[in-house]
């Protein structure tokens, strides 16, 4: 038993060390080009090692993406942190969501994993738990100051989430902006009447 626990704790030598770093390169790019489906043989043509050896580093798909999203999905941390700091709190719902929908346009993978596209492992399930946390503490934060419509729930969120991962998905190619407008007619419905702009009368 011991011995087991010992082999299983001993590290890895130094080439079988730089394939499995080739491999988690390899895998974040060719995953962030096409997406949590992308074939495996394309990883390991990219990390330039057989599908062999990324199997024996990397099992399953799942123990792949295990090693390259959590680190991925971290960005969403420094987006949450500037969303709570910022002192005009619908300032920061916005924010959030921008920031937020930039980097599914950035990342196929990302795209694929804030979707819900696939089933995560435990690391990552811990980091999108914590992210939607935080998205609660935005929300409300945007609700007690008024200007967010105080029907909006975090439910609402996830929706939203897949919906403009949707338009993401299919607008990636041919128009990679137009999440921004699709975004502000979101934006638009889920302002609180009292904050809505008020018609200019005088326009024609």
């Amino acid at each position: 038993m011991m011995g087991g626990m010992a082999a299983e704790l001993k590290p890895l030598r130094s080439d079988a060390a730089r394939n499995r770093d080739k491999l988690v390169v390899a895998a974040t790019q060719v995953l962030a080009e096409r997406g949590l489906d992308a074939p495996l043989e394309h990883i390991a043509r990219r990390a330039g090692v057989s599908i062999g050896t990324l199997y024996n580093h990397f099992p399953t798909r799942e123990a792949l993406l295990g090693a390259v999203l959590p680190q991925r999905l971290a960005a969403l941390d420094e987006i949450t942190m500037a969303a709570l700091a910022d002192p005009d709190p619908w300032a920061g719902f916005v924010g959030f969501l921008e920031g937020l929908f930039a980097l599914h346009a950035e990342d196929h993978s990302l795209n694929d994993a804030l979707a819900e596209s696939f089933s995560p492992t435990t690391d990552v399930s811990q980091v999108c738990h914590r992210g939607f946390h935080d998205a609660q503490r935005i929300i409300g934060r945007a609700k007690a100051s008024g200007r967010l419509r105080a029907d909006f729930e975090s439910q609402d969120l996830v929706t939203l989430v897949w919906a403009m991962s949707q338009v993401i998905r299919k607008s990636m190619k041919t128009d990679p902006g137009a999440w921004r407008r699709h975004l502000s007619f979101y934006l638009d419905g889920l302002r609180a009447e009292a904050a809505r702009p008020v018609p200019d009368e005088q326009a024609v």
